[in-house]
């Protein structure tokens, strides 16, 4: 291998480092610290865009964790980085707990309605990653708190959680 190659190698390597630092940041940031450590292992491979150079998303042995979104600069999660963030944080903190006779609609992606909700974290806002779990702590899907945790669970009509994504494929 001759020296430039060295070098270009020695360069990747470390922007994958301080791309993990960051991405670390910002999960601690966005769900409270260690959310980066437990999400983002050592072995996390950073993709960045050929473009800017900037971070676009991270996966872990060929699945991908979380992605990078450009307009908020806040990390959009895989059901993978889910189960690792509900491994690592006791319930119900950044999760909405739903009744298990919908779980299977959940699970394949499908929006999560109020009146399904049982449980939510009280902290959790409008807008924010939603963890959507079953009552025994299984995780079902990923996405975006749309109401306020008093409204998800006073509403009887209205979705609470826009899914990202389900754990099982969409069906039609």
């Amino acid at each position: 291998m001759h020296a430039g190659a060295r070098r270009a190698r020695a360069r990747a390597g470390n922007s994958q480092r301080r791309g993990l630092v960051k991405l670390r940041a910002i999960a601690d940031f966005q769900f409270g610290p260690p959310a980066g450590k437990a999400m983002f292992p050592n072995k996390t491979r950073i993709e960045f865009s050929a473009k800017t150079g900037r971070i676009r998303r991270a996966s872990y042995k060929g699945q991908v964790v979380a992605t990078l979104m450009p307009a908020t600069g806040l990390l959009a999660l895989t059901p993978l980085a889910a189960k690792r963030f509900a491994r690592a944080f006791p319930p119900p903190r950044q999760r909405v707990i739903v009744a298990r006779e919908v779980g299977e609609f959940i699970s394949r992606g499908r929006s999560v309605f109020a009146r399904h909700v049982i449980d939510v974290d009280p902290e959790l806002r409008p807008n924010d990653e939603a963890i959507v779990t079953d009552e025994g702590g299984k995780v079902l899907a990923v996405g975006k708190a749309l109401l306020s945790p008093e409204e998800m669970l006073s509403f009887k009509i209205g979705v609470a959680v826009k899914t990202r994504t389900g754990i099982r494929p969409r069906t039609s």
